[in-house]
C-alpha cells in the first residue's frame, strides 16, 4: 500500500514539472512606447514686403530737377529758369523743378547723387570734372551771338596802376567760385604760367559780385566772363572766324572804341548797357542798374585764351527716351521769344542759342585740370 502511494506521488510530481515547463512564460511588464516626436509647426512665412515702385521720371511725384550754377543773381536764375521749366512742361507734359545749388561743386554733387533725374547748365570745368567723377554726359553747348566759345577777363579799376598780368603780383584777387571756369580755373592757370602769385584771394560768390568788388575798391583785380561786344548794327565787333584766323591780337580789339566809353549807360528800359550804340556783353553789364557808370570805372586788363562754352548736361543714368524729348523741346524753345526772358537774357546766362556738343570738345579743360591737379573744393 505504501509502495503504491509513493509511486502515485512520484508520478504527480513529474506531471507538475511537465505542466510547469509547458506553461507559457509570464511576459515581463513592458514600458509604454515612447511618443513619436512631432516636429513643431512653423508659422507661415510672410512674403517679404515690396517697396512701391518709384514714380516715373518727369511725373508730378518725381519731377526732373533742372540745376543752374549760381554764377549770377539767384532770383534772376529762378525766375528765368521757371520760364524754361514751363515751356518744357508744355512741350513734353513732364514736370520740372528749378534748383539753384549753393555752389558749382554742389551742382555736380547733386548730379552724381541723383543720376536718373537731373539735368544741369554747368560750365566746361564743371562738366569735365563731373563726366570723370560719375559719367555726367553733355548734350548741348551755349552759343552767344554766334560764338561757341567765351573768355575770361581780368578787370581792374580804370584809374589803377595795373597795366599787365605781371603787375598783379601780390595784388588782392576777387573771384566768384573756385568751380568757375572763367572766374577761377583759367585765370589760375594763366597767372601761374606768367609767374604771378596774387596776394589775398577773396571768393565773392559770383561774377556780378566780383565786378561790384572791383567797382567798390574791395579787391585790386577780379576775374569774370568776357563776351564780345556788339557794334551799333548789332553784330559782334569781331567774328569767330577772325579770331580763329589769328586776327585778334591786341587788347584794344576786345574793347569798344575808347571815345565811346564816357557815354556808356543803361538804355531807357534798363535792359542793355550801351555806349554810343555799342553794347557791352561781359560781366560788367550785369551790374548796370546798381552801377550805371561801371564801364567808366572798371576796365579790362587782359583777356584769356578761348574757353569751350557752358554746357547742358544730363545725369549719368538719365532715361534716354525722356532725354530725347527734352532735347527736342529745348531746340524748339531756343527759337521762341520766351528764350530771351529765360537763359537767353543777358542778365541770366546770355545764351543766344544752343548747338549739339561732344564730350571730346572738353578734353582741353580736362588737360588743364590734370596739369594743375585741380580739385573741386569740399
Amino acid at each position: 500500500m505504501k509502495k503504491s502511494l509513493h509511486l502515485f506521488l512520484a508520478v504527480m510530481a513529474v506531471l507538475v514539472l511537465v505542466v510547469s515547463a509547458c506553461a507559457p512564460a509570464t511576459a515581463a511588464p513592458t514600458q509604454p512606447p515612447a511618443p513619436t516626436a512631432v516636429p513643431p509647426t512653423e508659422a507661415p512665412t510672410e512674403a517679404p514686403a515690396t517697396e512701391p515702385p518709384m514714380p516715373e521720371v518727369g511725373s508730378p511725384e518725381h519731377p526732373i530737377k533742372v540745376l543752374f550754377v549760381p554764377s549770377v543773381d539767384a532770383n534772376i536764375i529762378t525766375t528765368g529758369g521757371q520760364v524754361m521749366a514751363d515751356a518744357l512742361n508744355e512741350a513734353t507734359g513732364m514736370t520740372f523743378e528749378v534748383t539753384v545749388p549753393t555752389s558749382y561743386a554742389a551742382t555736380i554733387e547733386e548730379m552724381c547723387a541723383s543720376p536718373t533725374d537731373t539735368m544741369a547748365f554747368i560750365p566746361g570745368l564743371g562738366y569735365a570734372i563731373a563726366s570723370q567723377l560719375c559719367g555726367v554726359d553733355v548734350s548741348f553747348k551755349a552759343v552767344r551771338f554766334g560764338y561757341p566759345v567765351y573768355w575770361a577777363e581780368y578787370i581792374v579799376a580804370r584809374d589803377s596802376k595795373f597795366q599787365t598780368l605781371e603787375d598783379l603780383e601780390g595784388a588782392t584777387w576777387g573771384y566768384g567760385d573756385q568751380g568757375s571756369t572763367s572766374g577761377y580755373m583759367v585765370p589760375a592757370v594763366e597767372l601761374a604760367a606768367a609767374g604771378v602769385t596774387p596776394g589775398e584771394q577773396i571768393q565773392t560768390g559770383g561774377h556780378n559780385q566780383t565786378v561790384t568788388a572791383v567797382y567798390n575798391g574791395e579787391v585790386d583785380f577780379g576775374t569774370v566772363f568776357y563776351s564780345v561786344p556788339l557794334n551799333p548794327d548789332g553784330a559782334p565787333i569781331f567774328t569767330y572766324d577772325e579770331y580763329l584766323a589769328g586776327g585778334i591780337t591786341g587788347l584794344e580789339q576786345y574793347e569798344i572804341p575808347e571815345e565811346a566809353i564816357p557815354n556808356c549807360a543803361p538804355d531807357a528800359e534798363g535792359a542793355k548797357l550801351l555806349c554810343d550804340g555799342y553794347r557791352i556783353l561781359d560781366a560788367r553789364a550785369n551790374v548796370r542798374t546798381e552801377a550805371p557808370d561801371v564801364v567808366q570805372k572798371v576796365r579790362i586788363l587782359a583777356v584769356s585764351d578761348a574757353i569751350p562754352n557752358d554746357t547742358l548736361s544730363f545725369g549719368p543714368e538719365f532715361p534716354a527716351e525722356v532725354r530725347t524729348q527734352i532735347e527736342e523741346a529745348l531746340l524748339a524753345f531756343a527759337e521762341t521769344e520766351a528764350w530771351d526772358t529765360s537763359i537767353g537774357s543777358s542778365d541770366f546766362y546770355g545764351w543766344s542759342g544752343i548747338d549739339p556738343a561732344t564730350d571730346a570738345e572738353y578734353d582741353v579743360v580736362r588737360a588743364m585740370v590734370e596739369a594743375t591737379g585741380y580739385k573741386l573744393p569740399e
